[in-house]
């Protein structure tokens, strides 16, 4: 790294975009992800798909517990 960087060119907000919607990654654990494989396989679906449908049940059962 160098001691000192030169910003003086820079520009404020140069990449914002108001309103981006980022997705993140995410990382499941290796028998998560067998698990959910499995599913999907079986109801020749994608992953992310069975994810949300497992999550958005999960979501529905702890507005149910409140």
């Amino acid at each position: 790294m160098k001691k000192e960087y030169d910003f003086s060119k820079g520009v404020r907000g140069k990449f914002h975009r108001p309103g981006a919607i980022l997705k993140l990654p995410v990382y499941l654990d290796s028998e998560v992800q067998t698990f959910v494989q499995r599913i999907a396989e079986s109801k020749q679906s994608d992953m992310a798909t069975v994810v949300n449908d497992l999550l958005r049940s999960d979501m529905r059962l702890a507005e149910t517990m409140k």
